[in-house]
């Protein structure tokens, strides 16, 4: 039999050599709960993201230099006074695009190409495949080889990105010592911030590309203990990929939201020095 055109390879349970099975799968175990959870989990995340990142209210408590990392960096002349830690690099924004649109598109980037991502939406929205032993309802699989999913290869590039933008966001979490009478003050934003920052490090740093970064390209481990080093500890971190994406997902909401809630008078942060 010839390759079929386009790189496009006819599989899946009804591909000419397999056994013919009518029934989708012979589970019987609630197999579809996992990509359920997945999808609404996903969801949520990116239904709030989004509604944050277009009300332009309440990301900054001038009081105590608090900024939701959903806006930063902050750069538009349309970002409220003091929120602008590296300064004003545009004019004013148009009231469709988001305050923090410099980097938006990148870490959305670094998220979607993301090896555990991919796999999670794959299963759960695309169902390619949904489930072990439950077939898929795709009749070829043309692979990350054509738009979109080949967009999937730049993965590395989001990284280099992404890590910038963890060093803003460090950043941002240490202008955030701030009294509300000037000099040091910590409170519990303080906690949240720098716990954000943490596991967006730990999640930056457990990506893949990075382990192939620090330990990649290397036939004698022996000859290169230092990045042996490197490499063995950002494995651990992969070890708990999948773990730190969803944890990361929940602190950057929890955050967000703590300033929201905190910048627009509905709670007041507790502060334990100053």
């Amino acid at each position: 039999m010839s390759a079929p055109a386009d790189n496009a390879v006819a599989g899946g349970v009804r591909a000419p050599k397999r056994a013919r099975i009518a029934a989708r799968t012979l589970r019987t175990d609630r197999w579809w709960l996992p990509p359920l959870l997945t999808t609404l989990g996903l969801a949520t995340f990116v239904i709030y993201a989004t509604v944050r990142a277009f009300v332009r209210t309440a990301y900054w408590v001038p009081e105590y230099h608090y900024l939701t990392p959903f806006y930063s960096p902050c750069v538009s002349t349309s970002c409220v006074p003091g929120s602008s830690h590296f300064g004003h690099w545009f004019g004013a924004f148009p009231g469709w695009l988001p305050l923090g649109a410099l980097v938006l598109p990148f870490l959305l980037g670094f998220r979607l190409t993301c090896y555990y991502y991919r796999k999670a939406y794959y299963r759960s929205v695309w169902f390619s495949p949904p489930a072990c032993a439950v077939a898929e309802p795709h009749g070829k699989y043309t692979g990350e080889t054509r738009l979109p999913l080949i967009i999937q290869n730049v993965h590395r590039y989001f990284f280099y990105v992404a890590s910038v933008v963890s060093i803003v966001n460090t950043y941002d979490a240490i202008l955030a010592f701030h009294g509300k009478t000037g000099g040091f003050g910590f409170g519990l934003g303080n906690i949240i911030l720098v716990a954000n920052v943490v596991l967006l490090w730990a999640y930056t740093l457990s990506c893949h590309s990075c382990r192939h970064i620090t330990g990649g390209r290397l036939k004698h481990f022996s000859r290169h203990p230092v990045r042996y080093w490197m490499w063995s500890q950002v494995t651990k971190l992969n070890n708990r990929h999948m773990l730190l994406a969803w944890t990361t997902l929940g602190t950057l909401v929890l955050t967000d939201l703590y300033v929201m809630l905190v910048s627009s008078g509905a709670i007041s942060d507790p502060r334990f020095v100053n």
